[in-house]
């Protein structure tokens, strides 16, 4: 372990260039959400494709209803029935009208639609009560996208409109940055799952749920493996079999400088490296290959591996996926009550951030203490508080920054 602490800056950079970028794989549209486009992509086809009604009525021609009105309607034969999905479109002849649905195609003759609001609906003659320019509601081939024009560029996070578009212009699938598979990897003996009852000295075992959940929001596939004991040769039995299978390994508890610190005995001089960091909370770090699998070891403290997360694997991760925003969003605020930090570390305390109507910044106060086992104010927190390694003391309204989770 270095003599002198690492910043958080650089043990991200180490994280960060350590993942590396996904490579590019085609998915179908149903399992891109959330992922990142790797190529631009070109419409097949124009939308729409073709000359369509933007709503139900009649088609007609406009110089047929020029002289129509309430008091004075024109009466037209209607000849043709067009629903959407037809494809045999007749076209129309002067001095006739087609009763058209909404999104079925204009037929040849015609310029314009009646809405059917300003007819009196007939099946077999229709009675027009007013004159509707060339033109009206009418949905032009090309008016939203042109066949060949480029609709999304890479680089794009696919939301639910993404991937319409994509559906609409025809497109099965789409080119994007492929996910990691992550292994999430808990230790200690002490462990126990939720629901089973507690012996004296046993925890209920809450890490592993927690940073898969994190790694699953930002669109990891996520795989757990839980209640390894504190020993090395039980760690290297659960491991073996699967790290062959994963892009990365991501560790929590046993990394100290305590015994029994499996994580670190396991690893130690088979290509992790064993550091710590100047912050607070999560300053037990590492990170390396083991066995050419990028590995990424956290503190077990719940509130230091969560944190961890934040620092450093999400934003190396969002890149590596393709994402151009990997960080949270940064505001100033306003500390609600004083807070004391230990210089020399970077502090990240659990807050609460009310925004000011009307104003960019607003309002915080911490959620609870800075203890790194105090995981209910994590939950009850919606931001981090940043307090720099130089600050011992911050009055109550200071101005600091604040990590805003989504």
């Amino acid at each position: 372990m270095p003599s002198e602490p690492l910043t958080v800056n650089q043990h991200r950079a180490a994280v960060a260039d350590l993942v590396g970028a996904q490579p590019p794989v085609t998915y179908q549209l149903a399992d891109c959400r959330g992922l990142v486009l790797a190529a631009d992509v070109a419409a097949p086809v124009s939308l729409p494709p073709f000359d369509n009604a933007a709503m139900d009525g009649y088609a007609v021609r406009s110089v047929d209803i020029a002289e129509a009105s309430a008091e004075h309607p024109v009466e037209l034969p209607v000849a043709e029935d067009i629903p959407a999905g037809r494809t045999d479109v007749v076209p129309l002849l002067p001095g006739t009208a087609h009763r058209i649905m909404t999104g079925a195609p204009l037929p040849p003759g015609a310029d314009t639609i009646v809405q059917v609001e300003l007819t009196d609906a007939g099946e077999h003659r229709v009675r027009v009560l007013g004159s509707v320019p060339p033109g009206k509601h009418l949905r032009r081939t090309g008016e939203d996208v042109v066949a060949g024009a480029t609709v999304l560029t890479d680089g794009t996070v696919l939301g639910p409109a993404q991937l319409g578009l994509a559906a609409a212009v025809g497109l099965p699938s789409l080119t994007v940055y492929r996910p990691p598979n992550v292994l999430v990897l808990s230790t200690g003996s002490e462990l126990v799952g939720p629901g089973e009852p507690l012996r004296p000295g046993q925890i209920y075992e809450s890490n592993s749920v927690m940073l898969a959940t994190a790694l699953r929001e930002i669109g990891c596939r996520v795989e757990e493996l839980r209640f390894v004991p504190d020993d090395v040769a039980a760690f290297h039995a659960a491991l073996e079999p699967r790290i062959s299978e994963v892009d990365l390994l991501v560790t929590s508890g046993g990394v100290s400088a305590g015994a029994y610190e499996v994580v670190k005995d396991a690893l130690s001089g088979q290509g992790v490296e064993f550091t710590r960091v100047a912050v607070q909370p999560g300053g037990p770090q590492g990170c390396g290959r083991y066995r050419g699998v990028p590995v990424v070891t956290l503190p077990g403290n719940p509130v230091s591996s969560l944190i961890s997360v934040e620092l450093y694997l999400r934003p190396a991760l969002l890149a590596a996926m393709g994402h151009r925003v990997v960080d949270r969003r940064k505001v100033r605020a306003t500390l609600t009550s004083e807070l004391d930090s230990p210089t020399g570390k970077e502090q990240y305390r659990r807050g609460v951030y009310r925004p000011r109507f009307g104003e960019v910044s607003g309002e915080v106060g911490p959620s609870g203490g800075p203890g790194s086992h105090l995981l209910a104010s994590f939950a009850a927190a919606n931001c981090l508080i940043v307090i720099d390694a130089e600050t011992a003391h911050l009055p109550e309204g200071a101005e600091v920054d604040v990590l805003l989770f989504d």
